[in-house]
Formats: C-alpha cells, sequence, structure tokens
C-alpha cells in the first residue's frame, strides 16, 4: 500500500483551514507549523495529523525545525498559508529539494522592488519608483517625479508600513530614522485613481480562473486613515475587466507563476486613463476575499489551491470546477463593540457575516451588480453610524 501525500503547512496567521480539509479529503497526512501565539486558534483540527508550534517561523530555526521532521517524515509538498511564509516556505524548498516555488520566483511576489523591476522590464505599465540605495538617483528621482510620493517597504504584507510623503525632507528624516534599514524600501510616484485586484488560478503557467474586484478606497488609504474598507465585483464582460484580466496574465508569465493561487492590485491612472500594476503575491487574497469570491461564483480559492498541487504531485490535470459568474460586495471595519450586532442587516443578498471580536463585515450578493453597489453604498453610511472604531495604523496585518 503505498504511503499517503504528506503536505506541510506554515501559517505565521490564523487562515488556510480550507486547504487543510481539502487535503484531508483527499486522503492526505497533514502537518501544521505555526506560531506558539497561534495555538489555541480554531482550527480544523479534524485535518491535522501533527500540530508543532515556534515563537517565530524564521530561519535559521525553521530550516532545522523542518529538516528535523524530514528524518523520520517523506514530506511531498511545503505550502506557505500566509504571505509572510512565501520566501520561507521557498527557502525550504531549496533545502529539502522539494517540488515547487523556489528563492527566485518567491522573491518576485514577495519584494515588491523586485517584482517591480520584473514587471518593467517585460512591459508591463508600473509607477515610476526608485530603489532607496543611490542618492545621486533618489535625488534625481525626486527632482523629476512631482510629489506626492510613495515611500514603501520591500517585503511587507498589503499595506503594511506605507506612508504617503510630500517632500524631500521628509524622505531624509525617514532614511535619518532607518539607517542601516532604509535599502530595504524604495519610492514610488504617487498615482490618484481606483484601485482593483484580481484573483486568479494558474496551472502549468496557463490562468483557468479570474475574477476582478474594485475596492471603494484604496487600502493604502483605509490602512492609514481608518474607515470602512469595501470592494465590489466588476463586471467580466466590460472592456475595463477584461483590460485587466489580460494584464494580469501578464504579470502572472513575467513572475514566473507556474502553479497555485494569485492575488495582484492595479491602480486606474485618472491622469491618462490607464491601468498600471502595483503588487502582486502569491497566495489567497487576505481580509476575507476569499468569501468574496465564493459568494459570487461558488469557487474556494484554498481549495482549488490543495486541488492544483495534489494534482500535479499524482501527475494528473487539474480541472476547474463548474462556477457562476454573479457579483458580490464585502464591507469591513473595526467595531467598537467587542461583539458588534449586525442582525439589523437582514436584507435577503447578505451570505455571509463576520464573527470576529472587535470588527464587522459582511458579504452580498447577487445577479445584479447594480444592487451589490446599492447596499455597499447604504451599508457603507450605516456602518459608520453603528460600529466604526478607528485605531492607529499598525506595523502587522490584522
Amino acid at each position: 500500500m503505498d504511503a499517503p501525500i504528506t503536505i506541510l503547512c506554515l501559517a505565521s496567521y490564523f487562515k488556510g483551514n480550507a486547504f487543510l480539509r481539502a487535503c484531508k479529503e483527499q486522503g492526505c497526512r497533514t502537518i501544521l507549523i505555526t506560531k506558539e501565539k497561534l495555538r489555541d486558534e480554531a482550527w480544523d483540527w479534524e485535518s491535522i495529523d501533527e500540530f508543532f508550534t515556534m515563537p517565530e517561523l524564521v530561519k535559521p530555526d525553521i530550516l532545522y525545525a523542518v529538516a528535523y521532521l524530514a528524518r523520520t517524515r517523506t514530506i511531498d509538498r511545503i505550502i506557505p498559508l500566509d504571505d509572510y511564509d512565501v520566501e520561507t516556505a521557498a527557502a525550504l524548498r531549496e533545502h529539502l529539494r522539494t517540488p515547487g516555488m523556489g528563492d527566485t520566483t518567491a522573491r518576485y511576489f514577495r519584494d515588491k522592488l523586485a517584482m517591480r523591476v520584473q514587471a518593467r522590464d517585460s512591459g508591463i505599465p508600473v509607477p515610476n519608483f526608485v530603489h532607496v540605495l543611490n542618492y545621486d538617483r533618489l535625488r534625481a528621482f525626486m527632482e523629476n517625479t512631482p510629489p506626492p510620493w510613495v515611500f514603501k517597504p520591500r517585503s511587507e504584507a498589503g499595506s503594511v508600513g506605507i506612508k504617503k510623503v510630500d517632500s524631500p525632507e521628509e524622505i531624509w528624516r525617514s532614511l535619518e530614522e532607518l539607517g542601516d534599514q532604509q535599502s530595504f524600501y524604495l519610492l514610488e510616484q504617487f498615482i490618484p485613481g481606483p484601485v482593483h485586484h484580481v484573483d486568479a488560478i494558474v496551472s502549468e503557467r496557463e490562468v483557468l480562473f479570474n475574477i476582478a474586484h474594485r475596492y471603494g478606497r484604496p487600502p493604502m488609504d483605509v490602512f492609514q486613515t481608518g474607515g470602512v474598507f469595501t470592494t465590489h465585483t466588476m463586471d467580466p464582460s466590460q472592456p475595463e475587466t477584461q483590460a485587466l484580466f489580460d494584464l494580469n496574465r501578464r504579470v502572472i508569465q513575467a513572475l514566473g507563476m507556474v502553479r497555485g493561487v494569485t492575488h495582484a492590485e492595479f491602480i486606474w491612472s485618472e491622469q491618462d486613463g490607464r491601468f498600471y500594476f502595483l503588487e502582486a503575491a502569491a497566495r489567497v487574497g487576505g481580509a476575507n476575499i476569499d468569501e468574496l469570491i465564493q459568494a459570487a461564483t461558488g469557487v474556494n480559492m484554498w481549495r482549488e489551491w490543495a486541488r492544483i498541487e495534489l494534482a500535479h504531485l499524482r501527475g494528473e490535470p487539474y480541472t476547474l470546477p463548474a462556477h457562476r459568474q454573479d457579483f458580490a460586495g464585502l464591507i469591513l471595519c473595526l467595531a467598537r463593540q467587542e461583539h458588534p450586532d449586525l442582525s439589523s442587516y437582514a436584507d435577503p443578498e447578505v451570505v455571509w457575516r463576520l464573527h470576529k471580536e472587535h470588527h464587522a463585515g459582511l458579504i452580498v450578493a447577487s445577479p445584479s451588480l447594480e444592487r451589490v453597489v446599492e447596499l455597499l453604498a447604504a451599508y457603507e453610511a450605516r456602518f459608520r453610524e453603528d460600529f466604526l472604531a478607528v485605531l492607529p495604523p499598525s506595523d502587522k496585518p490584522a
């Protein structure tokens, strides 16, 4: 009898239960390594065969730990459940010579400088940028690119650590504070306009599924100043959505994704009417975007990621399941109440509610995009009145 496939998952944040369940349903043996502080989260224990914790999932400790496990276990695949685990998983694959994304490709999906250089060199439009390294080049950028600018850490997730700056003096002060850490940053042209995200399923370099959404306010604005976060599905038949799909395929090709899931963000410039690539991640979208996609299409991104990995491992073709093309909208905010009461949001289009302390959130879904947009607008005003709390921006994602 063949030994079961063993999947090792890394989780620096609590997420990915659907991935674990999908692996278990297909007869896999699953090992989860997470942080000690996440030990008591609501993990799907029935889908986990071995569970280990560490203070932090960082090198070299994680290399030693996994190599020790591999003395008595055959690890077939290593999967990062969070963005912060992508490079760690790649390093482990390189060290153990396990198939999957290696160090170079992982860098394109984690390092905001590396992904911009690769995209630009592949002819993909990106905002003007400069690596915070050579001061002459930095001065030239600030002289030739009008402020404001966006100051970004290269390897944080999402909008963490990003700030908008208006003058060279602010930049020099920031660099003085950063000291030797300043080369881990880049400075980028600020482009005003709505931000969009495209989530995709990729198998053997081919995009088999993609869906586009438009944020209500840019995530950086919500992260920096607080407020209500919204996003809603775009009409796939519209030219702007098709343009996003085409640009996203070019990004996936340029960054070297072979198989898995991606979450990419693009901004539409109010100045020239073009889409610009902002960033891409080799993971399921955060902030409950996985629930949003499932509400609109029936596709569970976590489950399909597991199916892709296992199909490749078994030498079988991956087939995308049948799915809908409805529309959905997501609304979230920090809440003043420990357990916000969402019972008054009772429209029949409400299909999901968030259960998390000091957070209010729900998803609406409908065959009508107009109805989704209408409900989000009404709910956003009510969320500000009923729940909204504002805290200073954190240096880590929630």
